[in-house]
């Protein structure tokens, strides 16, 4: 409890000069009208609570009771503002973030569980949830602990929950030509931190940039170089052309055994695949996950015009 002498309260102004109550009487006359028996506000309002409890008293009203939550600041030590980035829920929700992930990290801000427990439904926050544990000092506001936690509610989802959030993106993405919705969500899954990622993520398999870095072929860990990659996918572009069945396992067992008759390790045979056809040095998913959603023709149309770039690179050195 905290209690103010009263000689250092100041003597209250109740009416404007235009006759108007000020905002502190109002305040006091409405949350008696409402019957509000709790008040929780912010710490920065507490020095003004032992002006309410005079108003509450010298109305004969029941003084509610209050409840003073710690300031939530920003990463450089000052209140939380727009310019730390968004601080509405909507505003998280719109940036990718899950509703539940939100609540429950902002119910960690200032406030402490008695056990070690970190990850809490709504339901086992009204369980468990007392003022008790709320801390008397400032909270900072981590957006990296928020995507730590949206990763973890995101990798936590059934795999039919997960691919409903992301339809939406999905859609946009790839339009009225047709997906799986599946395979892009098994290998988004245990990557997304955000669901505003997916764009980014996957945006290759629609716009190839056909200008891409060829130095992505080299990779010392796989000893692959732009000579063994242009031979590589020379000799791979006949033999997915014949390939019938296009499906994941089809491509798998292809692409593995190819490497096995050839005598090298499958990164040897899978990077160059997957950057021929990506354009990219980190994708979600491998070379066979890529050829597979990519489809056939566009796999040889890719992997074509890769074989052509390095061929005509080797040729000008």
């Amino acid at each position: 409890d905290i209690s103010v002498d009263n000689s250092e309260l100041e003597d209250q102004i109740l009416l404007k000069s235009d006759g108007f109550p000020t905002y502190n009487f109002a305040n006091v006359i409405d949350d008696h009208a409402m019957k509000i028996t709790h008040v929780v506000r912010g710490s920065e309002y507490l020095s003004s609570t032992p002006k309410y409890n005079q108003l509450y008293e010298a109305f004969g009203y029941t003084v509610p009771t209050y409840v003073h939550l710690p300031l939530i600041l920003g990463a450089d030590g000052h209140k939380l503002s727009k310019r730390h980035g968004a601080t509405g829920f909507k505003d998280l929700v719109d940036e990718g973030y899950l509703p539940e992930a939100i609540i429950n990290y902002i119910a960690l801000l200032g406030w402490a569980p008695s056990g070690t427990q970190e990850k809490f439904s709504l339901a086992e926050l009204e369980e468990v949830f007392s003022v008790n544990g709320i801390s008397k000092s400032p909270a900072t506001f981590d957006y990296n602990k928020l995507a730590w936690f949206n990763g973890e509610y995101l990798r936590d989802m059934s795999l039919e929950d997960f691919i409903e959030r992301c339809r939406p993106y999905f859609d946009k993405i790839f339009g009225k030509t047709p997906y799986d919705a599946e395979v892009l969500a098994g290998i988004l899954q245990p990557r997304l931190t955000k669901l505003t990622q997916i764009p980014e993520m996957i945006d290759f398999l629609v716009h190839f940039n056909k200008n891409y870095d060829l130095e992505l072929f080299v990779h010392k860990k796989m000893k692959t170089t732009l000579e063994s990659s242009r031979d590589t996918l020379m000799r791979l572009f006949p033999l997915l052309e014949e390939t019938v069945e296009w499906n994941k396992d089809s491509l798998h067992d292809l692409l593995i055994q190819t490497a096995k008759d050839w005598g090298i390790k499958n990164g040897q045979l899978m990077w160059p695949a997957r950057i021929a056809v990506s354009g990219q040095g980190v994708t979600p998913g491998g070379a066979v996950e890529i050829l597979y959603l990519l489809g056939k023709d566009e796999t040889l149309l890719r992997i074509g015009h890769s074989i052509k770039r390095l061929d005509e690179h080797l040729q000008d050195k």
